[in-house]
């Protein structure tokens, strides 16, 4: 009676591993095989890889933006505005 008691504590673990090739099992057999997955993704494959090539090129060809970007913008938000001479009345 020691073996069955040993047997009866690992219960969970038989469970899980039976529930995991169940699954494997079935995945196997009723997924579809990745030969048809590509041919019918294949024009939404191929225009991700274009959009992403074009993304590539455009970010190589254009130039970096230069360090004050929006500086102006926030010196205006920010109340810091300069002001010409020709503005000023003192």
């Amino acid at each position: 009676m020691e073996i069955p008691s040993k047997v009866w504590r690992f219960r969970f673990h038989f469970l899980a591993a039976l529930t995991l090739c169940l699954t494997l099992f079935s995945l196997v057999l009723l997924a579809p095989r990745l030969l048809s997955l590509v041919a019918y993704f294949w024009p939404l494959l191929l225009s991700t890889a274009l959009f992403l090539l074009a993304v590539l090129l455009f970010a190589n060809a254009s130039l970096p933006p230069p360090d004050k970007t929006g500086e102006g913008l926030l010196n205006y938000v920010a109340g810091h505005l300069d002001l010409d001479a020709s503005l000023k009345t003192d």
